[in-house]
């Protein structure tokens, strides 16, 4: 199932609006204020870029939330993240080696950042190039068979082979064997909590092995224990990176369903 193209979202950055492909770079200042605005009660990607293209940028709308909420009839202040709270993050995503990456900036997936609620800024960590190939997501049951198991095993390597790197959410079952089998020629894992709280943990191991040709990326916050509703989220990563979603083995109403079925 092939996932359709969105409008490619437009932002202003630093009081010009730049397209997703035209070489955006924000500077260490401009990347902070990105993250404190998308983590910012009630901001979502497509409230975030609607406050930039507004305001000029994200400093401008940082200042101008509580206004904002006032006049929306909020009874009390937002909770605006503060600087220290994103000055840990980014020291959090040092000592691991991540990095954020924000939208329309040449390492930010390209296929992700073409649909309309893309995470203006997503944490990355390991080896970025793998975002250049072409990418196929394979998911499925967490309680695999064995048969479900050999052709996720298969279909990976054939993948690999044909120059597409696979996406999946380094989940027990059919995610991890597809991980597993596309460790040479690339893979990328999508987190539902933060780079640092892995889920399940004792996929620790496969992580270390995708990371020197692979990639894991998260848009949510370093120390972020991931929850049920946060999986839904995750999954529109999953299929926003990749051209095409292979569901390997599903229950009928299971997540990897709701990931081929997203547009």
């Amino acid at each position: 199932m092939l996932s359709a193209r969105r409008r490619r979202p437009r932002l202003a950055i630093g009081g010009r609006v730049a397209e997703a492909q035209q070489g955006v770079h924000l500077t260490d200042e401009q990347r902070i204020d990105w993250l404190r605005l998308i983590r910012s009660q009630n901001v979502g990607p497509r409230t975030f870029r609607a406050l930039i293209n507004h305001f000029g940028g994200a400093r401008a709308a940082l200042e101008a939330l509580p206004a904002l909420a006032r006049r929306g009839g909020s009874g009390g202040a937002p909770k605006i993240y503060s600087r220290a709270e994103a000055e840990r993050e980014f020291e959090a995503a040092e000592r691991l080696g991540a990095v954020f990456v924000a939208v329309g900036e040449a390492d930010y997936p390209p296929c992700l950042q073409t649909l309309d609620d893309a995470p203006p800024l997503l944490a990355v960590w390991g080896h970025r190039a793998a975002f250049a190939s072409p990418a196929v997501a394979i998911v499925g049951s967490r309680n695999a068979s064995a048969a479900g198991l050999k052709i996720t095993q298969r279909l990976a390597q054939a993948l690999g082979e044909a120059g597409f790197a696979t996406v999946s959410g380094l989940a027990r079952g059919i995610d991890a064997a597809a991980h597993r089998s596309s460790l040479d020629g690339g893979t990328i894992a999508v987190l539902a909590g933060g780079l640092d709280r892995l889920y399940p943990p004792e996929h620790a191991e496969l992580l270390d092995a995708i990371l020197p040709t692979g990639v894991a990326v998260s848009e949510m916050p370093f120390g972020w224990e991931p929850r049920a509703r946060d999986f839904p989220r995750r999954n529109r990563l999953i299929s926003g990176l990749a051209l095409g979603v292979v569901i390997v083995e599903a229950a009928k109403r299971s997540g990897s369903l709701i990931t081929a079925a997203r547009p």
